[in-house]
């Protein structure tokens, strides 16, 4: 594997997070620190994961293939039924949009999913493991920093029900992640 599949792979992963970020920075409309620690838990994540693929090998790749786009399903349409709920219930707009760590944690989870299955690429060329898992993992931070700046700048400037739309988009990460491996992979 070459440095430019690497960099391919990196960006493919990132994907999730960067529509999750843009997602968050449109719903808060503001700077917050948790937007930092979103990117560096997603970048952590993300890299984090293909490592634990490459290290639990062929042990668990077959139950990993079997419920992942399950556990992604469940996570992102919980956390965007919640958003869209919470940007149904009536709010002062004074006050700020809450973060909490459980939620990025969850996150987190759910949007590099994906990558630990990616760990077993590397099992035939483990030369380019820790360089794979470095630019997967800064490819992840950056891209889902630079969504979030970007998103929330956008979101200041216009009226719009984030929350309810970052729910929504949210659930149909759940479900692309989900058609694509039962339908598309099978």
């Amino acid at each position: 594997m070459d440095a430019l599949s690497i960099v391919l792979l990196a960006f493919a992963l990132a994907m999730d997070c960067l529509a999750v970020s843009i997602t968050k920075g449109i719903q808060h409309r503001q700077w917050s620190w948790y937007a930092l620690l979103m990117a560096v838990c997603f970048g952590l994540f993300q890299g984090g994961m293909p490592l634990i693929g490459y290290f639990a090998g062929a042990l668990f790749s077959e139950w990993v293939c079997k419920f992942d786009h399950w556990i992604a399903l469940l996570l992102l349409s919980y956390l965007g039924i919640k958003m869209i709920i919470d940007g149904r219930r009536e709010r002062d707009e004074s006050k700020k949009s809450r973060w909490s760590v459980t939620e990025i944690l969850l996150l987190s989870i759910a949007t590099s999913i994906d990558a630990l299955a990616t760990g077993l690429l590397f099992v035939p060329v483990p030369e380019v493991l820790w360089a794979a898992v470095a630019t997967i993992g800064a490819v992840s931070l950056v891209l889902s920093l630079l969504g979030y700046v970007l998103a929330y700048r956008l979101g200041r400037k216009m009226k719009l029900q984030a929350e309810i739309i970052g729910g929504i988009v949210l659930i149909i990460i759940g479900v692309k992640i989900f058609v694509e491996d039962v339908f598309l992979n099978a």
